[in-house]
């Protein structure tokens, strides 16, 4: 998968959060919007509710290795923001792979003829 490219100002955000279709889980919450290009964009957000910057960014970086690696699976053409939760500190990879996976496919953003790991396992 190539570099991949970020959401990074507040309009972009708030147009996700406001326009957007959600899902929720246990670990984070996910906002799609078709966004009417070839590539898919990247928003990840965790508030300071989920503790210090230390939980914040393992969160954040657990999100962002899950979107690569599973991310080609995903539908091209989408902003596609990971609002990260309360979080314990045993959170793992794995955890987080598939619930972005089960949000994806609530949401439709998900290729079919693409498998994911999970089912391979």
């Amino acid at each position: 998968m190539n570099k991949t490219v970020t959401l990074k100002r507040n309009f972009e955000f708030r147009r996700v959060y406001n326009k957007g279709n959600y899902s929720a889980g246990k670990y984070m919450v996910l906002y799609s919007l078709p966004n009417n290009s070839e590539k898919n964009r990247l928003g990840i957000t965790a508030s300071k509710k989920i503790g210090k910057s230390v939980s914040r960014n393992r969160i954040r970086r657990l999100i962002k290795e899950s979107y690569r690696l599973q991310g080609d699976t995903y539908k091209k053409g989408h902003d596609v923001v990971f609002v990260a939760r309360s979080a314990d500190k045993n959170t793992g990879l794995a955890e987080i792979r598939r619930e972005m996976e089960i949000l994806a496919g609530k949401l439709g953003l998900t290729d079919k003829e693409k498998t994911s790991c999970s089912e391979k396992s």
